[in-house]
Order: structure tokens, then C-alpha cells, then sequence
């Protein structure tokens, strides 16, 4: 009974509108004949393979989920998954942002980010199988050797064969300093063959048959490796060896020994992983295979931020569908149907509150998303080093906030929208608890959301003395003087202003305490987080409603809407900053004060 519609009207207003990426594109050589036409036309065609494909599968994928063969130690995705995946390779969307060098199409990630959200919306845990292949293939052409990015980038590009990263083991999570898994060289094989010998566990996508090869990238320690995160190494570890012709050869000892029964996303496999000597090589150098491990682990985070988006995006308009629909009591101020026995929920106040809530935090984590994706464009692809050092410098510090700010915001809308639903929301048939229940992962994995807050926090900001937080600050900064003087403007521009002076202010002041006790950055890591997160929001929503002012003249509905949107932001969300920033200001003593045996 759920619906989908991919918000392409919303995607190219960011796209266009506020971020003017045709412009921004033209001037890196690799995207210079790109124009809005075709971005369009892309995400058309991407939108009717979210919504006609994989979101068919979402409810009764849920249902089925995975099922595991003990004797063969493989796993079947539910019913109709393998032959989505079929579809979405032939229709050439892995290679859509990829380098034509390995048989991609080039195009700029800022599409791919898109195309991927509505992927998420549409189907977060089919989109899983795929979705971890970007970041393996990434991981390698940053840090492979030319035989390996020769052997394995191709087949990822195409969408051939998938990836995985196996970090996480029984007794460590984050601490992958912890790490027990083995790599002994291999006598006698090519220099950097080694055999990897381990437990993996939490891996998505580990096994499955989607596809007939899976790439998983392992981390490993070697016999001399020093205790710690400085002695993990990288290793790239193929389901199946490869033949010197390409072909597909032997199986290699790396088994599926079980599935995980979550809570949520039960169509994505999630699996235990043995490794028995299981042949792998070695990615970059030694010892160094967390630093490269990065470049996977990072793209993870911004697709985890792109799955809360997704979904925020789906249940808001699964909730808005049912508030105009169901009849429920009359309005306060008086019917507002009378022809009708009721009025349609959507009438009453709170349930608009738990709607415009969803739409702006979907709104929001859209602008933030694509505005990141430009960023990595344009760090990629530009000539100047000073450019690239910027944009480097901002994805870094924008990270952790989209990967928690926008899954934290999920989880709220989520359960907020299923609120809308009432008593129905708590049906499986609707649809809406899937929603919950998938959203809920996504503030764990890919490194906990307090692990990116102390990411935000620690080392991104008090980690430079907020160079990198005053480039974004400066942004802030440029748009307020523009706009100072715009009456029209001020409900916007003051509040943002006002913000981004407590910001500086809070974040002084928490370096300070920092000083004196590490812990004060562990108790107000997840406030500033927060708080940071709606300075970001509040930007993208003060520019986006500068447009909708210039524009709603149009008769176009959706100007009046998107400034609706934004002033609901301002006046019901952004003050939530208020509180987070008194709660950060508290400090370490109200949560450390109490001995542990009294707990």
C-alpha cells in the first residue's frame, strides 16, 4: 500500500536553482559539456528504475529476507532482488559516475548522490548490495596497485561483480585497533600474496547471488606488525581467484558462516565471515591499511547520511498520502469539511507539525547531501590545489554530520510519520514500521553517530583550531552581509547569524574545557554535532528561501511551498539549538559524577 514518487522537482531546484552546478561543473575539464538537460534526463530514467524496479521488492523483501544454506555456506537475497540487479547492470547505472578509463560514464558524483537517494527511498536494503561497491572501487583506485585497479576496477565498474569492506570482528566494533585477523605471506606466490586467516562479522552484502564474484576488502595484521591501529594492513580478497585470463577460478576460503536476524533492513544480507587462508594481495603499503581504508570507510558515511535522506523522504510522503486521506475528528477552529462526517487529519495542527517536520528534514539533507557531492566533484577534477584543498577540507568537517544529522533527522521523521498513521502505522501492511525499523540501523553502523560527533568535534574542529569550521563560518558569513540589508530577508538571515556567532562562541569555549579534561569533549560531542548540523541546515534553508522570494511571483507552487518549508524550519526546528548548546555548555560532571557501582 506504499507509495513513491521521486522528488525530481526538489532535486533539480538544489541542483539549479541553489547550487547552479551546471556553472560549478563547467569549470572542471572532466565535466564541461555536462548541462541541466541531461542531468535531468539522467535522473528521469534513474527515478523510473527506483520506483518501477526495486520499490516493488521493498515490503516483500522485508518479509522474506535472506535465507542461508548451511551445507553450501551461500545466500539467497528475497525474491526478485537477483533480477533487479540484472536490470540495473544492463541498464549501465554502476558506472554512472564513473572514470571512463575503467568503462564508466563519466558522469559527475553530484548524479550519482541523486540517483542514489532515490534508490534509498525506493529500497534501502536492495540498494545495499550495490551500494558498497562505489566505495571498494574507490578505495582500490586510490590505493592499488596498477595490476589490481587492471583486474578488479573494471568488473566493479560495470557492476559485474560487487564489493565489501570487512572490518568489524566479534570482540572489537570501532576499536579496530583490537583486530585479530591474520595474513601470512604465501612462499612462492607473486611478492604481496598473503593468507588471511579470521573472523569478520556485521558485513553487508558478504555473500550473496547477485552477482557470481564478490571483492571484499579486508583488514588484516601481518607477522610483524606492531600492536594497535598501526599495525593493520589492507588486503583485497576475491570470493572467487581469477584465472590469468580473467576468468573466474577456484573458490577461495572466505565463507559465509551466518546471516544476521536484525531489526530492520532484512532483504541486505549481513553476514558472519570466515576466512581459512583465503588468498588475498596486498593494497598499498604495510602497516598502513587503515589510512586507505578511509577512502571506503568515508564514502560509507556519506551513502549511510544518503540512506536516512532516503528514507525521510519516503515516509514523508506515505504520511502526507494518509493525513490527506484519513477522516478523523473535526478541526478546533471548526470544520473545515462539513459536507464530510469528518475532517482529514491533516487539518490538525500536530500532524502538520510531524509532516512539515519530515519535509524539512528531507529538504535540508537533500541541499547538505548534493552540496557535498559538488564538493568531492569538484576536488577531484579541478587544476587549482588551493580549490582542492578547500573542498578537501570542507567534505572532511561536512562528513560526520552528514552521516549522523541526517540519520538521526530519519529516525525522528520516520517515527513521526508512522505517529501520523495512528494505530495503522503499527501494521505491517502499511508499511511505515519497515520504515522505522530500516532507519534505526543507519545510526550505528559506519561508525557509531557519537563516534562522528567526537569526529566533528575532536578532530575536525578542535583538531585545527577550527580552520576547517571558519571556511564554512566564512560562507555564513558572505551570505549575511550580502543580505543584511534585505528586509524581506531578516527572519532568515538574523536567526542564521545569530547561530553561527553561538557557534564560534560554544566552540571556544569547549576547546578551552578540552584543555583541562579530554572527557568534556565526550559530553558535548552529540549536542555540537547537533547544533552544527542545524548552522548547515540553516544556510542551505536561508539561501533556498532568498530563491523562493525572488520566484513566487511565478505562480509556481512550489516557491510558496519551499518558503513555507523553510519558515517552518526557523520557526519550529532550528530553536532546538537553544537547548543543545545549554546541555553541551553542562560539561563532563553531571554524567561522571555517579560511581559505577551505583548504576
Amino acid at each position: 500500500m506504499a507509495v513513491y514518487t521521486p522528488p525530481l522537482r526538489d532535486m533539480q531546484f538544489v541542483l539549479h536553482e541553489l547550487l547552479n552546478v551546471t556553472d560549478e561543473l563547467k569549470m572542471l575539464p572532466a565535466h564541461a559539456e555536462i548541462d541541466a538537460d541531461t542531468i535531468n534526463a539522467v535522473l528521469e530514467e534513474g527515478g523510473k528504475f527506483a520506483a518501477e524496479v526495486i520499490f516493488p521488492l521493498n515490503q516483500s523483501g522485508d518479509r522474506e529476507g535472506c535465507t542461508y544454506d548451511k551445507a553450501t555456506k551461500s545466500v539467497t537475497a528475497p525474491t526478485g532482488f537477483k533480477e533487479a540487479y540484472a536490470k540495473y547492470v544492463e541498464g549501465g547505472w554502476p558506472a554512472l559516475a564513473i572514470e571512463p578509463a575503467y568503462g564508466g560514464q563519466g558522469l559527475p558524483i553530484v548524479v550519482n548522490q541523486c540517483f542514489y537517494e532515490m534508490l534509498n527511498s525506493a529500497n534501502q536494503a536492495w540498494t545495499m548490495y550495490p551500494g558498497l561497491s562505489h566505495g571498494a572501487l574507490e578505495c582500490l583506485h586510490a590505493h592499488g596497485t596498477e595490476a589490481q585497479k587492471q583486474l578488479y576496477l573494471p568488473k566493479l565498474t560495470s557492476g559485474e561483480w560487487t564489493g565489501t569492506m570487512c572490518l568489524t570482528e566479534p570482540h572489537c566494533g570501532t576499536d579496530l585497533g583490537l583486530l585479530r585477523t591474520k595474513a601470512e605471506p604465501v612462499a612462492g606466490a607473486p611478492e604481496g600474496t598473503y593468507k588471511l586467516t579470521g573472523q569478520k562479522i556485521f558485513i553487508s552484502a558478504g555473500e550473496h547471488d547477485l552477482a557470481p564474484n564478490i571483492v571484499h576488502l579486508v583488514l588484516a595484521r601481518l607477522p610483524d606488525a606492531p600492536a594497535g591501529s598501526k599495525g593493520i594492513s589492507l588486503f583485497v580478497v576475491p570470493k572467487f581467484k581469477i584465472n590469468a585470463d580473467g576468468s573466474l577460478g577456484e573458490r577461495n576460503p572466505i565463507f559465509c558462516s551466518a546471516i544476521e536476524h536484525k531489526m530492520g533492513i532484512n532483504g541486505s544480507a549481513t553476514c558472519q565471515m570466515m576466512l581459512d587462508g583465503a588468498e588475498g594481495t596486498l593494497v598499498g603499503a604495510p602497516h598502513k591499511g587503515l589510512a586507505a581504508m578511509f577512502v571506503m570507510m568515508n564514502a560509507a558515511r556519506l551513502g549511510v547520511g544518503n540512506q536516512g535522506l532516503g528514507l525521510t523522504e519516503v515516509a514523508y510522503q506515505n504520511a502526507v498520502a494518509y493525513a490527506k486521506d484519513r477522516r478523523q475528528m473535526r478541526s478546533l477552529s471548526g470544520p473545515k469539511q462539513p459536507d464530510q462526517p469528518a475532517d482529514t487529519i491533516i487539518v490538525h495542527p500536530d500532524v502538520r507539525k510531524m509532516l512539515l517536520t519530515a519535509r524539512a528534514y528531507a529538504e535540508g539533507g537533500r541541499a547538505l547531501a548534493i552540496y557535498i557531492a559538488l564538493l568531492i566533484d569538484r576536488e577531484l577534477n579541478t587544476d587549482d590545489e588551493d580549490e582542492r584543498k578547500d573542498c578537501a577540507d570542507q567534505v572532511a568537517l561536512l562528513t560526520p554530520i552528514v552521516k549522523a544529522f541526517l540519520t538521526d533527522n530519519a529516525w525522528l521523521a520516520t517515527s513521526h510519520c508512522m505517529q501520523v498513521y495512528g494505530g495503522h502505522g503499527y501494521i505491517k501492511e502499511w508499511g511505515m514500521e519497515q520504515y522505522v525499523r530500516d532507519a534505526r540501523i543507519n545510526m550505528i553502523y559506519e561508525g557509531t553517530n557519537t563516534i562522528q560527533s567526537l569526529d566533528l568535534l575532536g578532530r575536525k574542529v578542535l583538531g585545527d583550531n577550527g580552520a576547517k569550521l571558519k571556511k564554512f563560518g566564512k560562507l555564513i558569513a558572505e551570505f549575511v552581509e550580502e543580505e543584511g540589508t534585505n528586509e524581506a530577508l531578516q527572519e532568515f538571515v538574523n536567526p542564521l547569524a545569530e547561530l553561527g556567532d553561538k557557534v564560534t562562541k560554544l566552540t571556544t569555549e569547549l576547546g578551552m574545557k578540552a584543555f583541562g579534561n579530554a572527557d568534556e569533549v565526550g559530553a558535548a560531542a552529540v549536542d555540537y554535532l547537533r547544533v552544527v548540523g542545524h548552522l548547515v541546515f540553516a544556510y542551505f534553508f536561508a539561501r533556498s528561501a532568498k530563491i523562493a522570494l525572488a520566484k513566487q511571483g511565478s505562480g509556481d507552487p512550489f516557491y510558496t511551498a519551499k518558503l513555507h518549508t523553510a519558515r517552518f524550519y526557523f520557526a519550529k526546528l532550528l530553536p532546538e539549538t537553544a537547548g543543545l548548546m545549554r546541555s553541551a555548555r553542562t560539561g563532563v560532571a553531571p554524567l561522571m559524577a555517579m560511581d559505577e557501582a551505583l548504576f
